[in-house]
């Protein structure tokens, strides 16, 4: 079983990050992926680079599998982060295509209504991150944090992207692309310690939030997830669950929401076997008529709901 590490020469914030891991001990090359893609090898770690958009190369897991007979257990890709404000920040998160609905094209890559499988990592990285940049001196310059559930491309094995935001400025920055590389270094264990956030259900906690609710950067899910031994599944902002307010005298509330929920749960279970998956719902995200419709499917769905003191 390898991890399959994705990079773009067309992306800064991309192929830094993976110059600084290449310059580490132990990289050797490996045959091109086809039709045209460089390889490297370091232990149990296979990272590879294209020259296209990031989000819009479909099934390189499976790609790689066929391409090599070794068999992928999950997927890592670089990226950069754009955001309206422009505020430098270094980010990690899911992905997934759950605001669209079939027939809808996507903007940025997976296909509509789909959920990736999240890779465990997410919640321990996240907070492995945050002591990095700190000890870098990377803040309060960036902010550290993660994103909801979205964009592609598409993947069939646990998936995260780790992205430098938010200007070409901060995109070039070698200190941030160092930060990430030392993130995946010291997180897949390739410099001789335990590897971080490998899942198994016999060994501490077995609780992994399902976020639902909130803004793209989940502030209210993310205090949980600072919490030790706090696993993470997918994160679902506002914009992945469209609800249709229904008219008066009608009860039925339209959209894709459902779906998006029901999507991104069996995702998530997939990704923790034996996990106790916790539905995390930003309340105040909600009105009232959303929150009773949302609280109503979960419990139909033998979906549980955790308050903070739940992930204790």
């Amino acid at each position: 079983m390898v991890t399959l590490i994705v990079a773009t020469t067309y992306d800064p914030a991309s192929i830094n990050p993976a110059a600084a891991l290449l310059s580490m001990p132990g990289w050797i090359a490996v045959p091109i992926l086809p039709p045209d893609m460089k390889s490297f090898s370091n232990q149990q770690t296979r990272l590879i680079q294209h020259d296209r958009s990031i989000v819009k190369e479909d099934d390189l897991d499976l790609r790689w599998e066929e391409a090599t007979g070794e068999s992928v257990d999950e997927v890592i890709f670089l990226s950069r982060h754009t955001a309206v404000s422009n505020r430098p920040a270094l980010t990690v998160h899911p992905i997934g295509v759950l605001h669209l609905k079939e027939g809808e094209s996507p903007p940025q890559g997976g296909k509509p209504g789909w959920a990736a499988l999240p890779n465990p990592r997410i919640g321990p990285w996240f907070r492995l991150l945050k002591k990095l940049a700190d000890s870098h001196g990377l803040v309060p310059e960036f902010e550290i944090t993660l994103e909801g559930t979205h964009h592609g491309p598409i993947t069939s094995k646990p998936t995260m992207f780790l992205e430098i935001g938010s200007t070409e400025e901060y995109w070039k920055r070698e200190d941030a692309a160092q930060v990430m590389a030392l993130l995946m270094w010291e997180g897949l264990g390739l410099g001789g310690v335990e590897a971080v956030g490998n899942w198994n259900s016999e060994i501490g906690k077995r609780k992994v939030l399902l976020g639902i609710g909130g803004g793209h950067y989940a502030p209210r899910h993310t205090d949980i997830v600072l919490k030790d031994d706090i696993w993470v599944g997918h994160l679902l902002s506002g914009y992945s669950l469209p609800m249709e307010e229904p008219k008066p005298g009608e009860n039925y509330i339209g959209g894709s929401w459902r779906e998006s929920i029901k999507a991104a749960f069996e995702a998530t279970k997939a990704s923790f076997p034996g996990g106790e998956i916790l539905a995390h719902l930003d309340h105040k995200s909600f009105k009232g008529w959303q929150k009773k419709a949302i609280t109503e499917f979960l419990a139909e769905q033998n979906i549980n709901v955790g308050k903070p003191d739940d992930f204790a």
